[in-house]
């Protein structure tokens, strides 16, 4: 199930994806990933930082709920997908 974050339509915020412990448990670190964003939300930029991949998201309409994933890929060759939902709403 995937993780339910609130967001305002005018704010700029970054979330994280957090990959340290299941990478930690294979001793394993990433070599890529994507991240991959409903239509009407915005993907500033992200960037990748021990075992974490972190993206800045605008935008989004009030009422409607955003589907952002990452899909990483690993030096061992690994590739694992999450995904979290932006609730957009007025504060």
């Amino acid at each position: 199930m995937p993780s339910v974050f609130l967001k305002d339509p005018h704010a700029g915020l970054d979330y994280t994806f957090n990959w340290s412990g299941w990478l930690s448990k294979e001793g394993d670190t990433i070599s890529s990933y994507v991240i991959t964003a409903d239509a009407g939300i915005t993907v500033v930029r992200d960037s990748k930082s021990s075992g974490k991949v972190i993206v800045w998201l605008s935008g989004g309409t009030a009422g409607n709920v955003y589907t952002v994933a990452c899909r990483v890929t690993t030096v061992l060759g690994r590739i694992e997908e999450q995904s979290m939902q932006i609730r957009v709403q007025e504060k």
